[in-house]
């Protein structure tokens, strides 16, 4: 007997480790706080929205962004919904990889690895890394979003006539989806698209607007595309003060598709999920943590804490419509909310994976 994708009999199926959040619950945008699940106070409001478009005779310009945007959206979720508790990793790339060049190779490989362990792949649908993320991953834990464009962007052959292929007019409803939806993200070398959702990534997760993922820029093994922009991170925006050193904690730069996996995997180690209830921030955990790791918590991450200090508890009340995770333990900590790159390294530690030091930043910190 085949069982929905969402049923508890699905997922029963999948190993632990590919098992996330219940989208219902999940926050969007990541930086607010709980609230009650009854959502009719907000189809009033964009009931309300509509009547002042319409009472300020909206040019119909406007109007058809707004109405495609809503559909392409809406259409997008309903796709997505049965899979919601299903771990997926987004992978960008260039579509012009050729299979005979190496990152292709590599994309492929992350895909299978990832698919294996029960994981979704997310891509662009179209060519090059695209196809090879969901030629690896196989068509059944493959997902697309396809952009609509007047050349280059055919679906691929592993997702094309899918039920989980979402073709798309706009750039930012693709952008959207894609880090909504996913647990991770790996980015592989390509043009100016890729490197504006690589950066679109990183933007989010400085600023707290996407909720803390593994983020990993992967090259294949002779590759330096992306070292050599860690290097342009390191020479001009940290040197400069543009950006401080701990941002380098919100992403890993390799040429090894194993230390992708590792990565993405073990960011849940530990880790399950992060929730702010009023102005506390909640992490849920698999496990408790020990008094001797608490203890270096309170003393290493001192900074990030407003006021107060770490307490480890269980689920708080607001918590209590998810009940699947009402088990797992709680840190809880009022939070800067600024300090997002110390935050990634606080959950590296949680996951026993702490950074002694601070990625592609040390000769730098070293010649002050």
């Amino acid at each position: 007997m085949t069982h929905p994708p969402d049923s508890p009999q699905a997922n029963e199926n999948l190993p632990n480790e590919a098992i996330g959040e219940d989208e219902l619950f999940r926050p969007q945008p990541a930086d607010e706080p709980i609230s009650r699940i009854d959502s009719q106070d907000l189809y009033q409001v964009m009931r309300h929205t509509i009547d002042r478009l319409e009472k300020n005779d909206t040019a119909r310009g406007d109007l058809k962004i707004l109405s495609r945007t809503l559909r392409e959206l809406r259409y997008a979720f309903e796709v997505f919904r049965p899979y919601r508790k299903r771990r997926k990793v987004t992978i960008f790339g260039s579509a012009r990889t050729a299979p005979d060049q190496p990152d292709y190779q590599s994309a492929v490989d992350l895909g299978r690895r990832m698919a294996a362990h029960g994981w979704m792949v997310i891509t662009g649908a179209g060519g090059g890394i695209m196809e090879a993320g969901h030629k690896g991953a196989g068509r059944d834990a493959s997902m697309g979003l396809n952009i609509m464009l007047p050349f280059e962007q055919g679906a691929n052959e592993y997702i094309d006539n899918d039920p989980k292929l979402v073709t798309l007019k706009y750039f930012f409803t693709r952008k959207l989806m894609f880090v909504k939806e996913c647990s991770g993200v790996v980015c592989l070398p390509g043009g100016f698209g890729t490197l504006d959702e690589a950066l679109e990534t990183l933007t989010l997760l400085q600023t707290g607007k996407q909720t803390m993922i593994p983020l990993v820029f992967l090259d294949h093994p002779e590759g330096s595309y992306w070292s050599d922009l860690g290097e342009f991170f390191k020479n001009q925006l940290l040197k400069n003060g543009m950006i401080s050193p701990e941002d380098a904690a919100l992403y890993k730069i390799t040429n090894s598709v194993d230390e992708a996996v590792d990565e993405l995997l073990q960011f849940y180690d530990v880790y399950h999920s992060l929730r702010y209830v009023r102005d506390k921030l909640v992490l849920r955990m698999r496990k408790p943590l020990s008094q001797e790791v608490l203890d270096k918590i309170q003393d290493d991450f001192v900074d990030i804490v407003s006021k107060g200090k770490f307490e480890q508890t269980s689920a708080l009340p607001e918590e209590a419509s998810e009940t699947e995770l009402a088990h797992m333990p709680r840190l809880v900590f009022y939070f800067n909310r600024r300090a997002l790159g110390r935050l990634r390294m606080l959950i590296n530690q949680i996951n026993g994976h702490p950074l002694t030091t601070i990625p592609s930043t040390t000769p730098i910190l070293s010649e002050k």
